[in-house]
């Protein structure tokens, strides 16, 4: 197992808009550089990229959640 972590603290977004469908869902396939999710700062929005390749086992934090820098956002198999 492996994770993804959070860079920047803020509120966690897993997709780009409301109506627009979730960046990865368990079971995806994950490569390195996809975004797997945003975290809003201020009004701005920066994309989390995966470090790593794998498997989405479950996403660690909810979406519209505040997640620290460095905190675990994805479980990776």
């Amino acid at each position: 197992m492996a994770t993804i972590r959070c860079p920047i603290p803020g509120t966690f977004y897993r997709r780009s808009s409301p109506e627009a469908p979730p960046f990865k869902e368990a079971g995806d396939a994950v490569a390195v550089g996809d975004v797997i999710g945003l975290v809003e700062v201020m009004k701005t929005f920066h994309e989390i990229k995966a470090d790593q390749a794998g498997t989405v086992v479950a996403y660690l934090i909810d979406s519209e959640d505040p997640v620290d820098a460095g905190q675990d956002v994805m479980e990776l198999a």
